[in-house]
């Protein structure tokens, strides 16, 4: 078995950004800035938002933070919006999600220009994602490709099962491991609440992505000998060996499945570094124009 260490790929393409970004500069152009709108104190937004601060100080790019209180109404958010996609200074930005229930967040998606859109939920780029043309790919999605490159796992020809159907994680990776590219070229089930003979399906699966939200779901009985499993699960459950109280599970129970994989992510520091880099990946791809020009 081998871990798949997505701590350190993040390290390794943080060090590749911060000598693109040199160069952009060195050459007379713009620092690249990426913005994040923050509604609430939601203790897991709160400490993302803090880490892609941290990640952007690390490889030479700009950041700012627009903080509003929960209360912040639905026309406040989309005239802040309104001033980023009209800020030149801009690069990308993201408005961390989940947001208030009176907010309709589907409506704060589609208000942010497509071209500043570094998240990759505006329609216009998951469209582009679906039909192959270069987009901003959704940052999770977009972070597990990126592992199975540079670990050399082949994907081509194989069965992967994706356990989730939502639109940040298990749609988007669906199409991007069925497209004719590398990776890419799998056979794809995507699994959700409503699927019927689950654990044998998972058996036969070359490759599992498990992105449902549900601590230790995928459990050694639906794993095969050498099956190479992506855990995007990241759920805080209440830990007696932590100090802090609590502990971070993935969707897969790691100590059993471990032992008949080839390769495995871990929760924490497989998944989740990779989502941030890619975050800085598609600001710097935004900054470069080489999406839209």
């Amino acid at each position: 078995m081998q871990l798949i260490d997505g701590k350190k790929i993040s390290e390794i393409i943080k060090l590749e950004i911060a000598g693109e970004i040199k160069k952009i500069i060195s050459s007379g152009g713009e620092q690249p800035h990426l913005a994040a709108i923050l509604v609430g104190h939601d203790g897991g937004s709160e400490s993302y938002v803090a880490h892609k601060i941290s990640d952007c100080e690390q490889v030479g790019m700009k950041s700012t933070l627009i903080r509003f209180e929960d209360t912040v109404t639905e026309a406040e958010l989309l005239k802040a919006i309104e001033k980023l996609n009209n800020d030149h200074d801009v690069t990308g930005f993201i408005v961390q999600l989940p947001l208030p229930k009176h907010i309709n967040e589907q409506k704060v998606i589609e208000a942010i220009d497509f071209r500043k859109d570094v998240d990759g939920f505006h329609p216009v780029n998951v469209g582009r994602t679906v039909i192959g043309l270069p987009a901003f790919v959704s940052a999770t999605p977009a972070g597990i490709m990126e592992l199975l490159k540079r670990y050399n796992i082949e994907t081509s020809g194989k069965h992967c099962v994706v356990l989730g159907r939502s639109n940040i994680v298990g749609r988007p990776v669906s199409i991007l491991m069925s497209q004719k590219s590398k990776p890419g070229d799998a056979t794809v089930s995507v699994c959700h609440s409503r699927s019927k003979n689950l654990k044998e399906l998972c058996a036969t699966a070359d490759i599992i992505i498990a992105a449902l939200g549900s601590p230790e779901f995928v459990t050694a009985d639906m794993v095969k000998e050498g099956a190479v499993v992506i855990d995007v699960g990241t759920t805080r459950v209440v830990s007696s060996e932590t100090k802090s109280g609590f502990k971070l599970k993935g969707d897969v129970k790691f100590d059993e499945v471990a032992l008949k994989c080839s390769y495995i992510t871990p929760v924490p520091g497989g998944i989740g570094p990779m989502t941030r880099v890619s975050l800085l990946l598609n600001t710097l791809k935004a900054a470069k124009k080489d999406i839209f020009k």
